[in-house]
Parts: structure tokens; C-alpha cells; sequence
């Protein structure tokens, strides 16, 4: 069984090293030291120490990730809650008619014609407009204000109505 007539053999095998060999290279690792040191065994190395889970190794990320996420949601919650009180209260103040008709008429893009057409109604009696002019002004006394302003433009409207409930004569619209 020469190395060279063994053409079966594929070539990974043709030094590998006898179990006896293996077993006395074994031995003379045991009991061989360095000089000096004497007849000691070596422990093997510890152990790697296990991976910690993601969560545990950015302990302190969570709390910041925390505060960072309700400060975001109470900014947004904060902002739209402003939106809907401005648009209240751009709601409930008295707009003069001319200044609709001409942002109505700023806001149109093209001249369309009218589908359906105006209606004229007829006025309404003065007697009428006075009863209300009465309600408006006993739902404007029941409105509890939340601040400073909002009473001084109550107030101001709730004058209003006074004046115009006690004149003479009401204007038409």
C-alpha cells in the first residue's frame, strides 16, 4: 500500500494521523510545561459569557424611547385640540354679510352658473325679529365664559341685542 498506487483513496486521508498517534500527542500536551512552572494542569477557558436579549442590553434606551413617544402624542394632541377652538371660535363671531359675499365671491375659480335660483322670502315681522332677539339674548345670558375675553365679547353682544330689542326700529337684512 504505497501513497502512490493508492489511487482510490481520496488525498484528505492520505496523512491523517493513527488513534495512536493522536492518543500520544495527547499525553505529551498533559504532562509537558513550560520550564519552570512544574507539573501542573491548565483549566480549560471559561466559557463565553451568554448574549443578553436586545431588550436588557439598551436598558436605559426604553425610558427615554418612553418620554420621547408621550411628548410627540401630547404636542399633536395639544395642537389639533387648538385648531378646533379656533375654528369655534371663528365660527361664533358675528361676520358682517358684505365681507362673506366678497370672500365667497375671492374663493370662486370660475363664474358657474346657479342651479337652482334665489328665492325671495318675505321679511320677517319686527315683531318676530324681537321675540328673537329676546331668546338669543336669554341663551347668551345661560353661556358660562372660560376666560376674560370671551365674557367681554359676550357682554358686547349681549348689549347688542338690548340696543336692538329696544329701538324703534330694526334694520333689515
Amino acid at each position: 500500500m504505497s501513497e502512490g498506487g493508492d489511487q482510490g483513496a481520496p488525498k484528505l486521508y492520505n496523512h491523517k494521523p493513527r488513534k495512536a498517534q493522536l492518543k500520544q500527542s495527547k499525553g505529551q500536551h498533559k504532562f509537558s510545561s513550560p520550564p519552570g512552572m512544574g507539573t501542573q494542569t491548565t483549566a480549560p477557558p471559561p466559557p463565553p459569557p451568554p448574549k443578553e436579549s436586545f431588550a436588557r442590553r439598551y436598558k436605559y434606551l426604553w425610558p427615554m424611547l418612553l418620554a420621547v413617544n408621550l411628548g410627540v402624542g401630547a404636542y399633536l394632541f395639544v395642537r389639533t385640540k387648538k385648531k378646533d377652538i379656533g375654528e369655534e371660535e371663528q365660527d361664533a363671531s358675528p361676520v358682517p354679510v358684505k365681507e362673506t359675499v366678497a370672500h365667497v365671491a375671492e374663493t370662486r375659480v370660475s363664474p358657474a352658473p346657479i342651479a337652482s335660483p334665489v328665492i325671495e322670502r318675505e321679511p320677517i315681522p319686527v315683531d318676530q325679529q324681537r321675540e328673537l332677539f329676546k331668546w338669543i339674548l336669554e341663551e347668551k345670558r345661560k353661556v358660562k365664559p372660560k376666560d376674560a375675553e370671551e365674557k367681554r365679547k359676550i357682554d358686547e353682544e349681549k348689549a347688542l341685542l338690548k340696543n336692538l330689542i329696544r329701538s324703534k326700529s330694526i334694520p333689515s337684512i
